[in-house]
């Protein structure tokens, strides 16, 4: 099997996290052949970096508004699109324990945005960057929105870090946004101003969908679904309801035991509930 064989096959072999990896590597190496190239003949810019990543003039979304989403698969640098993509492999698998693959793109994807957003607001209001030119590249706002989404709903998880032992998901996260913070007054502003749009993204988001009455996500995927015809009334027999009951019953209980593993660990479970959750994952 040859070298791009392999690639394909793990491409599509892999998760979303690891499609969007694989994404953001092939776009890295096709922009640095392109600089070189642009080198050559005396051009300052690539037509890659020119055309999908986000200008700070907001002038610029009417001549290429694609850019507002493309510009989070630029990288700058090798260090740049490393530190991305490791948080990126760490954060969405985690994100996957407890989401689907379709709602880590989504946040991936509405995170750029937001980041993208607050990027152009802050470099056309705040007086810092008053004859500035500068352009936004990097997947950092879409890993903020994943990253900030899963610690806003499992706060409490516990990550053991070597030399520093175990540490809650949100201290993590509260390090996280303070780095951005002091950030905002520093060399990289533009891009503490696009990871505090995708964080900000993440957390309300996930807030707002926390409410009982309110299914995560479910606004999104019920905008691409068709509409049903009403259901018609069928009645049971008195053993198909007790069946019903029963799977009602269990489900309500799966239930209970996967919202103490979201917010404790699968740890804290009792020999019971393992047994329990084990027995149903065999039928």
């Amino acid at each position: 099997m040859s070298f791009i064989d392999d690639i394909k096959r793990r491409y599509i072999s892999g998760n979303i996290v690891e499609k969007l990896i694989f994404i953001n590597i092939a776009v890295f190496i096709l922009a640095l052949l392109m600089s070189v190239f642009s080198g050559l003949y005396n051009n300052e810019g690539s037509f890659i970096t020119t055309w999908f990543s986000l200008d700070d003039d907001y002038s610029s979304l009417f001549t290429k508004p694609w850019s507002i989403i493309s510009y989070g698969f630029l990288h700058a640098g090798f260090i740049h699109i490393l530190f991305n993509l490791i948080a990126l492999y760490f954060i969405g698998n985690l994100f996957l324990e407890y989401f689907t693959q379709k709602q880590l793109l989504s946040f991936y994807l509405i995170g750029t945005f937001f980041g993208g957003v607050l990027y152009v607001l802050s470099q056309n209001y705040f007086p810092l960057f008053e004859g500035r030119n500068s352009y936004l590249v990097g997947a950092s706002a879409g890993v903020s929105a994943i990253f900030i989404g899963i610690a806003t709903y499992i706060p409490n998880y516990q990550l053991k870090i070597r030399f520093i032992g175990f540490v809650k998901l949100w201290h993590l996260a509260a390090v996280w946004i303070a780095l951005d913070v002091v950030g905002l007054i520093g060399a990289n502003a533009g891009g503490s101003f696009a990871h505090l749009g995708g964080a900000l993204f993440g957390f309300l988001y996930v807030r707002k969908a926390s409410n009982k009455d309110i299914k995560l996500f479910d606004g999104i995927s019920n905008f691409f679904k068709k509409k049903e015809k009403p259901l018609k009334t069928v009645y049971k027999s008195k053993e198909k309801q007790q069946k019903t009951t029963n799977t009602n019953l269990n489900q309500q209980q799966i239930d209970t035991i996967l919202d103490k593993i979201s917010k404790s660990g699968y740890d804290t479970l009792t020999p019971s509930e393992k047994e329990f959750l084990f027995k149903q994952g065999k039928k």
